[in-house]
């Protein structure tokens, strides 16, 4: 996992590994950048650690690759904890799509047909993906028409929340299909801002 980190116009790449700081640096010239942004050119490294040490903070390998190899000098421990907190932010914001399943068999009542439906939008408009799983017991594996068309008869009834990328096929003794969620369908967090 990368972050990119803004310092005047200039994006870093550093990543969520340990990074080398102080001592643990072994290359003979760095080059040095502060902590604002400003750049102090290339140096030994001991002249890039006397000066970082004069500030009271770390030097910091952020770019091991580059000729010579780009130093920074920060305070790591502030930016570990400012890096873990903006971790817990994105955790915050990411919402889990889940996937629901619907089950029904060959020959499901009406409205027993029209509460599974009920159930399926109501997972659609909470923004989660739903299984439609037609089971086939015993000689109903000699009708897959009637399975067909019960489950086009239940993705019309979905059509107004949900689409289907792949057409349904058979796994085993089931009959299904995945439908996900369309865009314009009203989800339960655009219903409570209004």
């Amino acid at each position: 996992m990368l972050y990119c980190v803004f310092y005047e116009r200039v994006c870093l790449i550093i990543s969520t590994k340990e990074l080398l700081i102080n001592e643990e640096i072994k290359a003979d010239e760095v080059r040095v950048n502060g902590e604002n942004g400003e750049a102090f050119g290339v140096m030994s490294l001991r002249e890039a650690q006397s000066l970082a040490d004069e500030q009271n903070l770390d030097l910091v390998l952020i770019a091991p690759q580059g000729k010579p190899p780009v130093c920074r000098i920060m305070d790591y421990g502030k930016f570990r904890f400012e890096q873990a907190k903006r971790e817990k932010e994105l955790k915050k914001n990411q919402k889990q799509i889940e996937l629901k399943e619907v089950r029904m068999s060959l020959n499901i009542d009406t409205n027993d047909f029209n509460t599974k439906v009920n159930n399926a939008v109501k997972f659609l408009k909470s923004g989660d993906k739903v299984k439609v799983t037609i089971r086939f017991k015993g000689r109903e594996m000699t009708h897959p028409k009637l399975g067909e068309a019960l489950m086009q008869k239940f993705l019309d009834a979905c059509a107004e929340y949900a689409s289907s990328d792949k057409a349904a096929k058979f796994e085993g003794r089931n009959f299904a299909t995945v439908l996900n969620p369309k865009a314009s369908a009203p989800t339960k967090k655009n219903s409570e801002n209004k």
